[in-house]
């Protein structure tokens, strides 16, 4: 017994001391429309299916004690934040450029951290985070995707998740 505790300690102390980043694209965006009703060019909304996405987004990071959120200064990634934001009780806050000072303000989070981005940025985001050439811009349809980067010490590892309903790519 005497051997064991150690071993837990030891144990319970290296997990304790990870931390995670989910990284997303936003959810569905809504469509261009040619009515009065809507018009969606340069920052579109989200649509239904991206609300429910959102949501989803919240249920699936429930249990992971999300304590800073990231977004771009659009409707559709403030929206698929939100759900999230409102379920911990946090204030979304902005990005611009994924450049080194951003990656390094992410890296010296010790909290649980959501970024949400855009297609043609997630992979700069993951990328720049490890270090390595990993991802590539995504395809327009894709938006179930959840980068997860655990940090343990200097280490980042990647795991790729899937969330909500299935893209169709």
């Amino acid at each position: 017994m005497k051997q064991i505790l150690p071993v837990l300690i030891l144990s319970f102390l290296l997990t304790a001391c990870s931390q995670k980043y989910y990284i997303v694209r936003h959810a569905e965006k809504a469509q261009e429309s040619t009515g009065n009703a809507m018009h969606t060019a340069g920052n579109p909304p989200l649509s239904a299916a991206g609300e429910q996405r959102a949501k989803d987004l919240a249920e699936r990071l429930k249990q992971e004690k999300i304590q800073q959120i990231y977004s771009t200064n659009t409707s559709r990634t403030k929206q698929t934040a939100t759900p999230t934001a409102e379920r911990f009780s946090l204030r979304i806050e902005t990005y611009g450029k994924i450049d080194s000072a951003f990656i390094q303000q992410l890296k010296s989070l010790k909290k649980n951290t959501l970024i949400v981005g855009h297609s043609n940025t997630v992979d700069d985001l993951v990328n720049k985070m490890t270090g390595e050439a990993i991802l590539t811009d995504l395809p327009d349809e894709a938006y179930d995707n959840l980068y997860i980067l655990t940090k343990k010490g200097k280490r980042l590892t990647l795991v790729q998740s899937k969330y909500g309903q299935p893209s169709p790519h």
